[in-house]
């Protein structure tokens, strides 16, 4: 049988010099290590990043023993695996070098069973300084790269972002990042399985190909066994060779996967174990999903359709962009990356998009993506840049690959691969200087390289060549008739919000604005003296240029000056929300002509102000909650061209949808206008206007400044179901009176429940607590006179010390009236 000795756990760290030297936890990073040995200084407080890049200006050293027994010592094949070497390395077994790696992103196995020893042995893996090779190699020969960045990043194949982004510190680390261990063998194994599936009404057929190993004289034999999503057995037993060899097994009455939304997500687990003759010696085990998706590209009234089809429904996809999740990779956790999903669904997602200039996930993010119906839209790891296409690095990219591909194609969640994030688009649009090469070298990595790469070990999803693109080879990649867009001018091109409206993307994978994070979250990194957003701090802590300039403009044409630093990040967050809301609201009501709405960006990797909905500390901002409602499957929205407004449903569920549309002209300076209710009847998967209201008669100029339109969409039963106010105003002219805000707790066994009642329009309602963190069921609301908001906080998100008397002491209540002297 398989056996596999881990060589995680304890390891020496020493650097090049012999100044350091410390014990250390394996997986791990140099600058996570050093941080918690208490050696460095917190590189993400205050200007701290500055003099921490130099730490990786030496060479380091990770190094222990390890006994081997008598069975892995005896056994045919004896191989080191490592999961991620973050970077350049020198790996040594009992001082002979066995290997140099140059590629965070690709899993080794090497054969090492000639320099084991019985017993006692060492290995020794030396990390070698990136910054130095990447400058020489900078130097030899110019590659562009984006400027937030260290200079040279595309000449090696590592984390881009752990170089500097527009968002993130120039940390770049280095270590064992991933699992490594020793893995032996006997007789046989089993080296690769692809499963395809073939579905019909009432059955799905599995068909495994194989492709085995093996060096006995025994007969093969293969077992199938799949283990149902209600525990039922399906199994079947194969003779088999060595080599490759495709078996096929039927599963009736198929419960089917789906995102989040449309039902439920049922997994599968599928064992193989391989015998040779009487004796197991190799099993592998997956979790897949029963499903079919694609890409569905077909021509239409305005051009080619782009969206995602599963199981025959093409459904409208709604998420965010993934980063990592932390500078210093071993700080992340499973408990963490789950929290992070687990937002994701509770803020109503289907999707989520791993851009490409970070790291490809660990099994585990894939398999909550699997469990909670994320489709993952995955970059491979190349970012707005441009690489050199020699033999050398094209044959380790290709393993790279392959070794992704093989890894994560079994997901259920898995659903495009795409080649790139924004290279086909710099190449065409961005200011720096091209060469024909550059653009060969283009074709042959991305439209060539990759596509067969992807083609022949994962033929079952579809592959795209860049993002954004229109379908590759230069022509037009930002094409808003064709493909996908990232769309920019809000933000970078200080458009106003509405300028969204201009545009009809048939899938906008990437949009954004940006925001503070909480000042929760800015007092870890600051002392109070730098807490002014143009402090030479918080500017360390802002990796967009002139992006707080920008928050700036953008608050000058929304809203009033704030008051004080905390409303001037409130401000910024309320900025960040109402721009998505105006992008979201816009696509969703042109379903079918748009099919995907994926803002920039989703998290953060340290504490900075950026595109996030949610912040470093996993703190929602504004617009984490703002999705939570405009994702809502049900959408109520408003489309307003000065006194005329159109009210829109948006059904993106599998089932038709009846209730009540109501609506109230008010005012804040005198009583109500008008007031209406409208039955609905809504298709599924669909978006309609319902109510068409032409108030120019009605109002005066005069009046925009004081008169907005409650609006509200309850179902049969009379829930609630989404809602929202439309001023007729921008924020900063519009008259808002004092209000008063009377609050009524309660608890049962799971919740804690709150009931808020305002006697005037209160914009923007923000739920804090003093000491403690919460995430609120609402939160960024507008709450009107006459009506009771009802806001849950499940009492599992709390420490078991929180009291109903806790929370009622310590919240904290603002709305945009408080904003401004």
């Amino acid at each position: 049988m398989m056996e596999i000795l881990t060589l995680t756990g304890l390891w020496q760290l020493q650097d090049e010099e012999g100044h350091i030297s410390t014990e250390v936890q394996v997986p791990g990073s140099v600058y996570n290590d050093l941080l918690e040995a208490e050696i460095i200084a917190d590189p993400f407080y205050r200007d701290n990043e500055k003099n921490s890049k130099d730490i990786m200006q030496r060479e380091y050293r990770y190094s222990r023993s390890f006994d081997v027994g008598n069975d892995i010592y005896q056994s045919d094949r004896l191989e080191l695996i490592c999961e991620g070497l973050d970077t350049l390395t020198s790996i040594h077994v009992n001082g002979h070098l066995i290997a140099n790696t140059n590629n965070m992103h690709r899993t080794y196995v090497l054969d090492i069973k000639p320099y084991i020893q019985l017993g006692t042995n060492d290995i020794e893996i030396h990390f070698h300084n990136t910054l130095d090779y990447i400058a020489h190699k900078q130097e030899a020969s110019y590659l562009w790269g984006v400027e937030t960045t260290v200079d040279g990043f595309p000449h090696i194949r590592k984390a881009h972002s752990s170089y500097g982004w527009d968002w993130g510190p120039q940390l770049p680390d280095a270590g064992i990042w991933r699992d490594i261990y020793l893995k032996a063998h006997n007789t046989a194994r089993i080296q690769d399985v692809y499963m395809t599936q073939h579905h019909t009404e009432e059955q799905v057929e599995l068909d495994l190909r194989l492709e085995l190993e093996s060096w006995s004289s025994e007969q093969l034999n293969v077992e199938v066994i799949i283990t149902t999503p209600d525990g039922q057995l399906i199994q079947s037993r194969y003779q088999a060779e060595s080599g490759i060899q495709s078996f096929t097994m039927a599963i009736d009455q198929p419960q089917l996967w789906w995102p989040n939304g449309y039902g439920n997500q049922p997994l599968y687990t599928v064992a193989i174990e391989l015998f040779d003759g009487a004796m197991k010696v190799d099993e592998q085990k997956y979790t897949i999903g029963l499903r079919n998706i694609r890409i569905k590209q077909e021509p239409d009234t305005w051009g080619e359709t782009f969206e995602f089809e599963i199981n025959g429904v093409s459904i409208f996809a709604m998420g965010a962009n993934y980063i990592p999740e932390d500078n210093l990779l071993p700080r992340t956790s499973k408990e963490k990356t789950e929290i992070l999903i687990r937002d994701c669904i509770d803020a109503n997602f289907n999707c989520i998009r791993i851009w490409g200039g970070g790291i490809y996930p660990d099994h585990n993010f894939y398999d909550l993506c699997d469990r909670y119906g994320l489709i993952v839209w995955q970059d491979f790891m190349f970012a707005c840049a441009v690489y050199d296409m020699t033999d050398e690095f094209a044959a380790n990219i290709k393993q790279e690959a392959i070794d992704n591909i093989r890894r994560l194609r079994h997901h259920a969640s898995l659903g495009i691969w795409c080649g790139n994030n924004e290279i086909e688009s710099a190449i065409v649009d961005w200011g720096f200087p091209k060469t024909e090469k550059m653009k060969e070298d283009y074709i042959k990595q991305f439209e060539v390289l990759l596509a067969d790469v992807a083609a022949q070990y994962d033929p079952n999803t579809f592959y795209w060549s860049s993002s954004p693109s229109s379908g590759g080879s230069f022509d037009n990649p930002s094409d808003p008739n064709r493909g996908d867009n990232h769309y920019w001018d809000v933000w970078h091109g200080l458009k106003p919000f509405t300028e969204y409206r201009s545009f009809h993307f048939r899938f906008c994978s990437e949009f954004g604005f940006q925001s503070f994070p909480s000042l929760k979250t800015i007092e870890t990194f600051t002392e109070p003296e730098d807490r002014n957003i143009f402090s030479y701090v918080m500017e360390r802590h802002q990796k967009n240029d002139g992006a707080n300039g920008k928050i700036m403009y953008y608050l000058s044409q929304n809203f009033k000056y704030p008051k004080d630093f905390s409303s001037l990040v409130y401000a910024s967050q309320l900025l960040q929300a109402e721009a998505m809301k105006y992008g979201v609201e816009h696509w969703r009501r042109h379903r079918g002509r748009c099919m995907g709405a994926i803002y920039w960006q989703l998290n953060d990797c340290w504490p900075v102000a950026s595109w996030s909905s949610i912040d470093y500390y996993g703190r929602w901002k504004a617009l984490h909650y703002f999705a939570k409602r405009f994702f809502s499957p049900i959408l109520l929205s408003a489309c307003e061209e000065g006194k005329k407004v159109a009210l829109h449903v948006s059904n993106e569920t599998m089932n038709s949808f009846t209730g009540n549309v109501s609506w109230k002209l008010r005012s804040t300076t005198s009583d109500l206008y008008l007031q209406g209710v409208q039955s609905v009847e809504i298709n599924s998967l669909s978006s309609t206007s319902v109510v068409e209201l032409d108030f120019t008669s009605l109002l005066t100029d005069d009046d925009m400044r004081s008169a907005y339109l409650e609006y509200s969409l309850d179902n049969v039963a009379c829930d609630r179901v989404s809602e929202g106010v439309l001023l007729f105003s921008v924020a900063k002219h519009f008259i808002l009176n004092p209000v008063t805000i009377t609050t009524e707790w309660s608890e049962d066994e799971s919740t804690f429940e709150l009931k808020l009642t305002s006697d005037e329009l209160a914009k923007y309602v923000e739920l804090e607590f003093t000491d403690l963190d919460a995430k609120w069921s609402d939160n960024y609301f507008d709450l009107c006179p006459d009506y009771v908001k009802k806001i849950t906080l499940n009492k599992t998100s709390l420490a078991p010390s929180v009291t109903l008397e806790t929370l009622q002491s310590a919240l904290q209540i603002r709305s945009a009236i408080d904003m401004a002297d």
